[in-house]
């Protein structure tokens, strides 16, 4: 009689509770982590029960990889003046263990018409999204963020000067990268020992090294004031003399672009003449002299009017008349 041996295979892999527990990540599984596997055999060999022996159990330590993203968090170019301006940005560590990021700024992007002084790249501390001065933690150099756990991402300003001699309309683009803090390269470059746990680091699709634009677009606002008289005299002429009226015309013209606030014309009643009450007017429209009631207010030493925010491309016109003394 023939005895027939049935031998059959199963992987017995990690735990499932194990499984549960590990959270997904964008990277895989986190560095260092111990990926276990033991094979069993199971066989009868026709003298009783089937019978089963394991194998030894093979132990793979995960490797780090670096990963990096770099994202502007401008919804477009920014408008600027000359001064302070700051850029907003995103990095996020996209590798599958904790890493740091050392950052860099190129504000010479080739096409620029413009270039800006960066300042200081600060951390967004309080995590409000908008730059806080003396809140905001400033990294010096090298600028290098916290140690960011996997798909950890934290915002960071870029503060930067925009020129004073920017001319309206220009543009301007700043760059800002991050490389980790491990080693950058060619995907698949493999950094021995220096990933979690003394697993190998190796360079993912991004090489470890990211970068993003934020833009600037200049918003240069000017005002033009001009001021006119015309005479009338006594007669029925245009001749300066004693009991001539002088009516002046001021006129602000706002050119660039976008809009200006609190624009107030001032001027002061000439030496030997004398304000004509009730004849301060702003647009061809008539104002009170009276201070607070209305735009304008007068006396005998001189006239003000608060046109408030202008928008650019168009002129106001203030009148006032005075009698030669």
């Amino acid at each position: 009689m023939k005895t027939q041996t049935h031998l059959s295979l199963s992987l017995a892999a990690t735990p499932l509770f194990l499984l549960m527990a590990m959270p997904a990540h964008a990277a895989g599984v986190s560095a260092g982590s111990l990926i276990e596997n033991t094979a069993t055999a199971t066989y009868d060999d026709g003298s009783g029960p089937p019978k089963t022996v394991d194998s030894n159990t093979v132990v793979v330590a995960v490797d780090e990889l670096l990963d990096v993203t770099v994202t502007s968090l401008d919804t477009g170019p920014i408008a600027t003046q000359p001064g302070e301006e700051v850029l907003t940005f995103e990095i996020t560590n996209t590798g599958n263990g904790p890493e740091a990021y050392t950052l860099t700024t190129n504000p010479a992007v080739a096409g620029n018409d413009f270039d800006t002084t960066v300042d200081n790249i600060a951390v967004d501390t309080n995590g409000n999204g908008t730059y806080d001065p003396g809140v905001d933690t400033i990294l010096t150099g090298p600028a290098t963020t916290p140690v960011l756990a996997e798909d950890e991402n934290i915002t960071v300003f870029v503060i930067t000067t925009v020129p004073a001699d920017v001319a309206d309309t220009d543009e301007s683009d700043v760059e800002l990268t991050a490389e980790a803090v491990t080693g950058t390269g060619p995907a698949g470059t493999t950094f021995t020992g220096d990933g979690v746990n003394g697993v190998d680091a190796i360079t993912g699709l991004t090489e470890a090294d990211g970068s993003a634009i934020g833009s600037l677009i200049a918003g240069v606002t000017t005002v033009d004031l001009v001021k006119a008289a015309s005479v009338a005299d006594p007669f029925g002429g245009t001749s300066a003399v004693p009991g001539s009226v002088v009516t002046f015309t001021l006129t602000a013209t706002v050119t660039g672009s976008g809009s200006i606030a609190d624009l107030v014309i001032d001027d002061a009643i000439p030496t030997d003449t004398s304000y004509v009450p009730g004849t301060l007017t702003l647009d061809g429209g008539a104002l009170t002299d009276a201070s607070g009631d209305d735009a304008g207010e007068a006396s005998a030493a001189d006239i003000s009017v608060d046109v408030g925010t202008v928008a650019s491309g168009s002129s106001h016109a203030v009148t006032f008349d005075v009698t030669i003394d």
